[in-house]
């Protein structure tokens, strides 16, 4: 049952929507909810019907929901990413090159003057 509080957890950050907030359109309190997320509770069959149209969803598609489109956009900011920071490190490198120049050039001539 891990899983599918998983699932639950992931659909309810797409939303937008806290513990709380579910909790609420459940009319369950917020630890009964949670412990729905994280899988110490089992849902019965009811809890799962008042669950999966709470996210537009039949009952198969909640237990069978798998966001692999999700993890795409995930992969994809992670590497758009990972590529600014790699063009900034380049960018620190160059202003530390730059600054060590300018510290020579300046020591070079208080040694001439």
């Amino acid at each position: 049952m891990k899983t599918l509080g998983k699932k639950i957890r992931l659909l309810r950050h797409q939303k937008g929507w806290s513990q709380e907030d579910v909790a609420k359109r459940l009319d369950i309190s917020i630890p009964a909810f949670s412990k729905i997320e994280t899988g110490i509770t089992d849902i019965n069959l009811s809890r799962l019907e008042q669950i999966s149209k709470l996210f537009d969803m039949t009952v198969v598609q909640l237990l069978t929901y798998n966001d692999t489109e999700q993890q795409e956009k995930y992969i994809s900011e992670l590497e758009t990413m990972t590529k600014k920071l790699q063009e900034r490190e380049t960018e620190v490198i160059d202003l530390q090159k730059k600054i060590i120049n300018l510290f020579e050039e300046l020591r070079r001539s208080k040694v001439m003057a």
